[in-house]
C-alpha cells in the first residue's frame, strides 16, 4: 500500500496574484499537513525569520485579515466576500509579496496558513486578540479574548504584537470587561516589549445594531481612554479611523498611530487621497488596511497595495 505524505511546509505553493494558490491540490496539501503534522506550526513559529518593527522611515503598512473570526465577511454589497479561505489567502499572499508591505494582522488560523506557506518570513506579524464580540450579536460589545487570549501566548509564538478592538458604549455593561481585558493585554505585551495595537471606538446601539460614532469629539474621547489603558503606554500604538478634522483629533495623543481602512464605500481615489493627507500628520505612522486593499473594485490587489505602499513609504501625498 502506498502512503501519501504531505508536502513539506517550505515546499507548499507560495501563491501568485490571480488565484493559483486556491487550487484543490494546494488546499489539500495544506490540510494534509495539518492532519499529519500539526507540530509543524509550532516549529515554524520558532524558526520564522523576524525583523525590526520599523525601518528608517518609522512607518508601517500592515494588511489586516481578522474580520472573518468576528463573523464580518462582507465587503461593500457582497455579504460573503471573505467566505472562501483559499481566495482570501491568495489575496493575502499577493499583498505580502509586494514591496513596502511590512506585515499582516490576523487571527491564529489565518496566520498559521500563511506561516505554513512561508509568507511570514521577515514580516511583522500582529495577532488579533479579542474576537468574541460577534457582528450583530446581543453580546457584541462584551468583546471577549477568544483568539490570542494573552500576551504570553503571543510572545511564545514569537509574534511582534497583539491587537485589541476596544469599543466603548456607556450604556452597555460589556464595555467595562473589554476595557479591563484590554488593559491587561497592554501591560502584558509591554512586559514582553511587544506592540500593543489598541483600536478604540466610541460606540452606541441604533435600532439594535452597534454603531461606531466617527465625529471628531467621539474619536477624541476614545483616544484618551485607550491611551490610558494598562500600566504603561511605552509599547502602545493606536489604530484609528480617518475622520473629519483629523489634525485636531490627532492632537489628542502622542502615541504612534496607524489608520484603518474599514469597509470601503467611496471611490478608491477618494480613499487614497484621504490617507495621503492624513499621513502628513506627525503621529500618523502608517496604515492597517484589509478590505480596501484585498478587495479593490477592479480586483487588482497588487495595484491597490502598491499605491498604499507609495503613500506610506514613498512620502505623503
Amino acid at each position: 500500500m502506498t502512503t501519501n505524505h504531505p508536502t513539506p511546509a517550505n515546499q507548499l505553493p507560495t501563491g501568485q496574484a490571480g488565484g493559483s494558490w486556491g487550487s484543490a491540490q494546494a488546499l489539500g496539501d495544506l490540510t494534509e499537513l495539518r492532519v499529519r503534522h500539526p507540530e509543524r506550526i509550532t516549529e515554524a513559529w520558532q524558526q520564522r525569520r523576524r525583523r525590526e518593527l520599523v525601518g528608517d522611515d518609522g512607518r508601517l503598512l500592515i494588511v489586516a485579515a481578522d474580520h472573518p473570526a468576528r463573523g464580518a465577511l462582507g465587503v461593500r454589497d457582497d455579504r460573503m466576500a471573505m467566505a472562501s479561505r483559499p481566495a482570501l489567502i491568495d489575496r493575502l499572499l499577493a499583498a505580502l509579496e509586494r514591496p513596502g508591505v511590512d506585515g499582516v494582522l490576523a487571527t491564529p488560523d489565518v496566520l498559521e496558513d500563511l506561516l505554513l506557506l512561508g509568507a511570514l518570513e521577515g514580516k511583522i506579524v500582529i495577532g488579533s486578540m479579542n474576537r468574541g464580540g460577534l457582528q450583530g450579536a446581543s453580546f457584541e460589545l462584551d468583546d471577549r479574548f477568544t483568539a490570542y487570549r494573552t500576551a504570553d501566548e503571543i510572545a511564545a509564538r514569537r509574534l511582534d504584537g497583539g491587537k485589541m478592538l476596544t469599543r466603548i458604549d456607556l450604556g452597555d455593561p460589556g464595555t467595562v470587561a473589554t476595557l479591563e481585558s484590554s488593559a491587561a493585554a497592554v501591560t502584558g505585551l509591554a512586559e514582553h516589549k511587544l506592540m500593543a495595537m489598541v483600536e478604540p471606538f466610541w460606540s452606541t446601539r441604533k435600532d439594535g445594531r452597534v454603531t461606531n460614532l466617527l465625529d471628531p469629539d467621539s474619536v477624541i474621547k476614545s483616544i484618551h481612554i485607550a491611551a490610558g489603558l494598562g500600566a504603561t503606554s511605552a509599547y502602545t500604538w493606536l489604530k484609528l479611523p480617518v475622520v473629519d478634522d483629523l489634525p485636531r483629533v490627532m492632537e489628542a495623543t502622542t502615541l504612534p498611530t496607524l489608520l484603518l481602512g474599514g469597509d470601503p464605500t467611496g471611490a478608491p481615489e477618494e480613499t487614497y487621497a484621504s490617507w495621503g493627507k492624513a499621513l502628513s500628520l506627525p503621529s500618523v505612522r502608517g496604515l492597517v488596511v484589509g478590505r480596501a486593499l484585498l478587495f479593490p473594485p477592479d480586483g487588482n490587489v497588487r495595484a491597490a497595495v502598491d499605491q498604499a505602499a507609495t503613500l506610506v513609504h514613498g512620502g505623503a501625498a
